[in-house]
């Protein structure tokens, strides 16, 4: 049997495709020809030789093309020299020079540490198109870093599948829908937003964008997110991502700011080390601490976990819901107890 066959000939994933055809067209000047890309690059040429015709290449192309643009690319068309609207050999290149930093911006070696750092922070998978592009700008500027950053290198795992779904949507400026569950209620809601933004606040992940059935902008809490999100063809300027994440952040603060928690916290306790750092000073009371909060619910969560190390003063609601975790948290145990052997 012959060795180039299906079974044995390596596949090209299509990521990795868009990858050999950004380095390809970022590494010419003069640009390249349709036959030079389906010739030339790994992906092109394996589903060449595997058979697969000039107008299957040419969809591909166009659709690879199409994707390196979403991704904030720009793809330059160069006609004939003589005719430059005759684009029969037209060729193809992205223009390095504008994915350069500008010449007269330098940086400390403790800055380009400090920025490598941040860039390590996010999952290649959901770090940003404009994000990666600057990394990769900051990366080409050579040169060691002699500064040392003490201290660890922490990694931001997004367990929320919706973020990855959500952060592309945004990218392509496209509405979306999925199901989402209140808390208290027993089914999901379907919601359609233009997504806007994504925005971290205390330590946890929501989207911001225009709600169509309320007609206004709204944050959604992405654990609530419990289904998978449904792009639409629905397209919406990019100009309203302008500025998003500062409102919805701002809206996140003004909602704390009327939502305070009294808490009695142990000293030297887990729970006093984490939450001491957002204890209102404005108003103390006499005993405890007031710490502002966004959602009841996650925070009755947050609070459950420290145990014993924390007692909610006020409000009621609040303190309602942590007794409630705490009551189903000992419930649960005490099933496991009475469950094992020799137990009676």
């Amino acid at each position: 049997m012959p060795a180039d066959t299906d079974a044995s000939r390596v596949r090209i994933p299509p990521e990795e495709r868009l990858v050999n055809l950004t380095v390809a067209l970022m590494s010419t000047q003069i640009g390249l020809t349709k036959e030079t890309v389906f010739t030339a690059v790994a992906g092109y040429r394996e589903a060449g030789e595997d058979g697969v015709g000039r107008d299957a290449l040419e969809k591909m192309f166009e659709r690879d093309k199409q994707s390196l643009r979403e991704l904030g690319l720009r793809i330059q068309t160069i006609g004939e020299y003589g005719d430059p609207d005759d684009l029969r050999e037209a060729r193809y290149r992205i223009p390095q020079a504008e994915y350069e930093l500008p010449a007269d911006i330098e940086f400390t070696a403790a800055e380009i540490a400090l920025l490598n750092l941040a860039g390590n922070v996010w999952q290649q998978s959901s770090l940003s198109a404009e994000a990666r592009s600057g990394l990769r700008k900051i990366r080409a500027l050579g040169g060691d870093v002699d500064e040392q950053i003490i201290g660890i290198s922490p990694r931001i795992n997004l367990h929320d599948a919706a973020f990855v779904p959500l952060q592309r949507a945004i990218e392509q400026c496209k509405a979306i829908t999925f199901p989402y569950l209140k808390p208290g209620e027993s089914a999901p809601v379907e919601r359609r937003i233009r997504p806007l933004a994504l925005i971290e606040y205390e330590g946890r992940w929501h989207v911001y964008g225009e709600d169509a059935t309320a007609g206004a902008p709204r944050t959604f809490l992405l654990p609530r997110i419990v289904g998978p999100i449904r792009v639409t063809r629905e397209k919406f300027d990019p100009a309203l991502r302008d500025g998003a994440g500062e409102r919805a952040l701002a809206g996140l603060e003004e909602l704390a700011k009327r939502q305070r928690a009294h808490l009695e916290v142990h000293p030297g306790s887990e729970a006093a080390l984490r939450l001491s750092r957002r204890v209102v000073t404005d108003d103390p009371p006499e005993q405890g601490i007031l710490v502002p909060f966004v959602d009841l619910h996650v925070f009755a969560d947050e609070l459950a976990s420290y145990g014993p190390e924390v007692r909610v003063v006020d409000p009621p609601r609040l303190r309602d819901e942590v007794v409630r975790r705490l009551e189903a948290t000992w419930a649960l145990h005490a099933a496991d107890h009475d469950d094992r052997p020799g137990v009676r």
